[in-house]
């Protein structure tokens, strides 16, 4: 008998080891950023977002507050930004492919909705909500001194990471991290 009882407290270590060894791994996978988010830096301390008000596209006005509970990528770009409107189409299709995740583009230049809804369309990005900066509140509290700026926001409203330059956010393993991400 108490063999029998050494085996099954042994069993049951060894089962809660392989499950810790499983956790660990997965979660590990999941906030493991691939080669083509490089330029998306962690933040080690993150830091909760400015209660800073823009624009969307029928004239309302909006805060990242609106998008708490949900995982949100920012994005901060200009019409005259060349490295923002090459990345706009692959924000579109990141937008389109995880539905979990907002994408937040938002138009640090000067421009009305109208004109920058037809941007948006005329780059192959019109499926992107319209979001206007024309004030430059976001950029000033950001800090922007580049453009693109794109920060990933957890559900709890806290920047996570922040990327200068442009990224590859259609590339498929992207894809998957933000997959993963938002499923977690």
């Amino acid at each position: 008998m108490p063999r029998q009882r050494l085996a099954i407290i042994a069993g049951v270590v060894a089962a809660f080891a392989v499950a810790a060894v499983l956790y660990v791994i997965h979660v590990g996978a999941v906030h493991a950023k691939p080669p083509a988010l490089a330029a998306l830096v962690d933040n080690p301390n993150p830091q909760a977002m400015p209660e800073v008000a823009f624009a969307d596209g029928v004239g309302g006005h909006q805060t990242l507050a609106a998008f708490k509970g949900r995982y949100v990528l920012l994005n901060l770009w200009a019409t005259w930004c060349a490295p923002c409107v090459k990345e706009l189409p692959a924000l579109a299709r990141l937008h389109a492919a995880v539905p979990g995740l907002s994408v937040v583009t938002v138009n640090a230049g000067r421009g009305s909705a109208g004109s920058t809804a037809a941007f948006l369309k005329a780059h192959g990005a019109g499926t992107l909500p319209v979001y206007l900066d024309s004030n430059a509140a976001l950029t000033r509290a950001f800090g922007a001194i580049g453009l693109p700026l794109s920060v990933l926001i957890d559900p709890q409203g806290r920047e996570i990471a922040q990327a200068t330059g442009p990224a590859d956010w259609d590339d498929a393993s992207a894809i998957a991290y933000f997959k993963a991400l938002t499923a977690s």
